[in-house]
């Protein structure tokens, strides 16, 4: 995992869902840091520092860009 970077921070899993989708769909190596215990006691998102979003290298920019439309005015699609 050391090929992995951070590229974004949420607080609460439904933050990230449709990014989730987005990132399955386009075939981008990613997972959530922290996702499975912050479902389990949301309180702990904040003692955690949020969970992560954590994609290899290569895509970082690709990622960016896609999050980036997704916060777009014009969007369908946003990321609360």
């Amino acid at each position: 995992m050391k090929n992995f970077i951070t590229v974004a921070t949420f607080t609460y899993p439904h933050e990230y869902i449709v990014l989730k989708s987005v990132l399955t769909e386009e075939e981008v190596p990613f997972f959530f840091e922290n996702e499975t215990i912050v479902s389990v006691s949301p309180f702990y998102s904040f003692a955690l520092g949020g969970i992560k979003l954590k994609v290899h290298k290569a895509y970082v920019d690709f990622v960016k860009e896609i999050i980036n439309d997704l916060n777009q005015p014009n969007s369908h699609l946003k990321l609360v």
